[in-house]
């Protein structure tokens, strides 16, 4: 989730591409799996029964063909964002399928690796959860109502950070004495407004994108409170976005092709040269399926790499792109190699007690797409500050790429872990990471974000009034004279 996501906080459902629905009604109202000790009974679903994810702070419900989650703390258990139900009947190996209630399409996969554990894997994610069934079933504090008062929702607050939040370290938050004497501010008579004001005082200081607060609205959505950003950067407006089309068309041979909404963009620069334009890894059909964003991305890639053999470069624009699914970043990059290679490795922070302590390194591979065609010449990279989220974890993919990918612009915004959605209490929620997307010597760009190899304006106040692009007609260049890679 980045920028882009933020802006539509106020949606109920699809806040962000690993939600299936709001969780509603009373904490342990699915009920623990007959028998008791959540075993799988013969002829049942082997996936019945109470589960623990490795990392995360999730605890995984499945009761027929309920599917619920409930965030838990070292102090607590709520009920979690994330709740489906089965879609159609089991899969190879005991796959199911589950979905939000009525639309009749998947989004997530849990499929058991034996009696004691499984893996789910969201669609638009990279990489699985590991499971470990819970032999007692569902703790019994999972089953109270947790109370709402504003220093028991404060706790809760800072406990989901604490147990889970990865950069406390490379920030210099000390996070337990900031909460300390935040706490202390806070009496019988808070109230949400206050509350919120308080937890936004202590995102702030932490300058991440990928931390937010919102407050449920009227129609059953969240407005958002507060969004974070890297000092620094600022979200770009409707007004930038519109200027900056227009600079990018000025050098354009003809008027850009939209794919996805909007979403997408194919044109073609002077010399042969392609350009796409990704403003989002989402959001290309309106509540769609992953497979059928997909889809829509593949409409936008076939039109640019329809002739392979006549680029003489490809140009790819990240500069405002707000994220969305990393699996739909692999996806282009698959049509960019002839190759498998290693695009990163991703980690979660799996100790409540040690912050130093990660979950077992997954590699995630890019893999030539079979059946399409492929372009395996030079690219140029277009990123600025407001690359963001699944937009860095493409740009990092990108990094493995022979020939290398010559990037082109600002530092990315500097978030790339999947978002946590924790339901605080009957009216917050807040988004947090707790992931690290490794390079191969295991260090991350969280923070700083990717430099560019050639760094240019972007998108200035100056060069959008003269309807200029420095960074696309720096790409142009480097692509005409035979240096879109080294």
């Amino acid at each position: 989730m980045g920028i882009g996501h933020r802006r539509s906080v106020a949606r109920a459902a699809g806040i962000a591409a690993v939600a299936l629905a709001v969780t509603a009604g009373t904490i342990g109202a699915a009920g623990a799996a007959p028998g008791g000790d959540g075993a799988a009974r013969p002829g049942a679903n082997r996936l019945e029964g109470v589960w623990q994810a490795d990392g995360y702070g999730t605890i995984v419900e499945v009761h027929g063909t309920a599917f619920t989650t409930y965030d838990v703390t070292r102090i607590s258990c709520t009920p979690g964002f994330l709740s489906g139900t089965q879609v159609g009947a089991p899969g190879g190996g005991g796959a199911v399928r589950y979905g939000r209630p009525g639309k009749g399409f998947g989004e997530l996969t849990v499929t058991p690796r034996g009696r004691d554990r499984a893996v789910y894997k969201e669609d638009s994610s990279v990489g699985t959860k590991n499971l470990s069934r819970l032999p007692g079933g569902l703790p019994a504090r999972c089953t109270r109502p947790a109370p709402q008062d504003a220093l028991a929702v404060f706790d809760r607050f800072w406990a989901t950070f604490e147990e889970n939040y990865p950069f406390f370290a490379a920030k210099g938050i000390d996070w337990r004495a900031r909460g300390a004497q935040a706490r202390a501010t806070i009496t019988p008579q808070t109230g949400t407004t206050a509350l919120a004001e308080i937890i936004k005082g202590l995102l702030e200081p932490l300058g991440d994108a990928h931390t937010f607060l919102g407050r449920k609205a009227a129609d059953g959505g969240y407005d958002l409170v507060f969004g974070g950003l890297r000092p620094g950067t600022e979200e770009p407006t409707d007004q930038v976005r519109e200027q900056a089309g227009r600079a990018v068309a000025a050098q354009l041979i003809a008027p850009e092709q939209p794919f996805g909404r909007g979403r997408l963009g194919v044109g073609e620069l002077p010399g042969g040269i392609g350009y796409l334009r990704v403003s989002g890894f989402d959001e290309y059909v309106d509540d769609g399926s992953y497979q059928q964003q997909a889809a829509e991305l593949d409409k936008a890639l076939d039109l640019v790499l329809a002739h392979p053999g006549r680029l003489n470069g490809l140009v790819i624009d990240l500069r405002l792109n707000g994220g969305g699914s990393d699996e739909l970043g692999l996806r282009i990059a698959s049509r960019l190699t002839d190759r498998p290679y290693q695009a990163y490795r991703k980690v979660a922070r799996n100790d409540p007690a040690d912050p130093t302590a990660f979950t077992r390194p997954q590699p995630v591979t890019v893999r030539p797409a079979a059946g399409a065609t492929r372009y395996t010449g030079p690219v140029a990279l277009l990123t600025a500050g407001s690359t963001v989220s699944a937009g860095e974890t493409f740009t990092q993919a990108m990094a493995g790429r022979g020939p290398q990918v010559t990037r082109i612009g600002e530092n990315t915004q500097g978030v790339f872990s999947d978002v946590m959605l924790k339901p605080l209490s009957d009216d917050l929620l807040v988004g947090l990471p707790n992931e690290k997307f490794l390079t191969r010597d295991g260090s991350t760009f969280d923070g700083p974000g990717i430099p560019p190899d050639v760094r240019t304006p972007v998108f200035t106040a100056e060069e959008l009034a003269g309807l200029k692009d420095s960074a696309l007609t720096e790409a142009r260049r480097l692509l005409a004279a035979g240096s879109g890679h080294r």
